[in-house]
């Protein structure tokens, strides 16, 4: 039986669980957050796309999570010598994406087909990147230090000032990719990557169109908590958890997912919750979600591929 599987990525928690499905099977897509995406010195970034882009064409710096590995950084150290703002690391070799995408919108191409073009000529990518929306929607940091866009709060600011909001820029306004919409539709399982919900997935979600077609499709949807007791296993989502109102622990996550979710996957140290997760109507798969090598990677996949009962 053919099954289409739909990944909600966004940051570097879901590359991991991108990587893991890529080794069982080639039949998936992904609807990306644009929520990242922003100009540094004319050129227009998409961390969480790009991320997608390398870690499927297999030359994702790891240790970074993000940018390609053994790049070099000359542009970089030219732009600093000009005067230029250097805080955000773009590499020589990430550089060239970033210039052709750039290049292509000037030209009046859309984000989806400037996506597209990069992933299968660029890259040689079969998997379908979607962007959620070819309109540019911002995750903006409220902060103690003031309004800021979230790569000045998570990179220049290195996550230190207080989060007291965060929201997403123009996503009223922004025109839903339809495509991501009809995919959606259509999947026979759907997989929220274990990113932070609030600056990774609530991007994505902001966008009503797509929230109501997961709450219609429900059943087949399925996710992988990013918290294991109450720490986000990467990057500051405990800090936009807490200013959202939302309790860090894989309790609070199924709850904030209730609505769009069946099953969620929770690490085992967290099976004391298993029980109050039920109760919000959710239910739970214990076991260990840490991804911290491709073995541990496929073993998720496999398994949640298993438990969605995918042939």
């Amino acid at each position: 039986m053919y099954y289409l599987i739909t990944v909600l990525a966004g940051g570097t928690g879901s590359i991991k669980i991108i990587r893991g499905l890529a080794s069982c099977t080639s039949d998936f897509s992904i609807i990306s957050n644009i929520g990242d995406n922003f100009w540094f010195n004319e050129l227009y970034v998409c961390p969480d796309i790009d991320t997608c882009i390398y870690g499927l064409a297999g030359i994702l710096d790891k240790e970074r999570g993000w940018g390609i590995r053994n790049d070099t950084f000359y542009y970089l150290n030219c732009m600093k010598l000009l005067g230029k703002e250097t805080w955000f690391q773009i590499g020589d070799k990430d550089l060239i994406t970033h210039i052709i995408r750039t290049k292509m919108l000037s030209n009046g191409l859309s984000l989806s087909a400037i996506v597209k073009w990069i992933a299968e000529n660029q890259f040689n990518i079969k998997n379908k990147i979607i962007p959620v929306s070819d309109t540019h929607i911002e995750t903006r940091i409220v902060t103690n230090k003031g309004d800021m866009n979230i790569q000045e709060f998570w990179v220049k600011n290195k996550a230190n000032p207080k989060v007291l909001d965060v929201y997403y820029k123009n996503s009223d306004k922004a025109k839903c990719n339809q495509d991501a919409v009809k995919i959606i539709r259509s999947s026979d399982i759907i997989i929220i990557a274990p990113a932070n919900p609030i600056s990774s997935i609530a991007p994505i979600l902001s966008l009503s169109q797509i929230k109501e077609e997961l709450i219609e499709q429900r059943g087949k949807v399925i996710a992988i908590s990013p918290v294991i007791g109450n720490k986000a296993i990467s990057g500051p989502a405990r800090k936009y958890l807490e200013a959202k109102g939302i309790e860090s622990s894989a309790r609070g996550i199924a709850k904030f997912y209730s609505q769009l979710i069946s099953k969620i996957v929770i690490d085992n140290l967290d099976s004391d919750m298993s029980k109050e997760i039920e109760k919000i109507g959710v239910s739970s798969l214990e076991t260990n979600i840490l991804m911290n090598n491709a073995k541990e990677e496929k073993r998720l996949a496999r398994l949640i591929l298993r438990v969605m009962n995918y042939q």
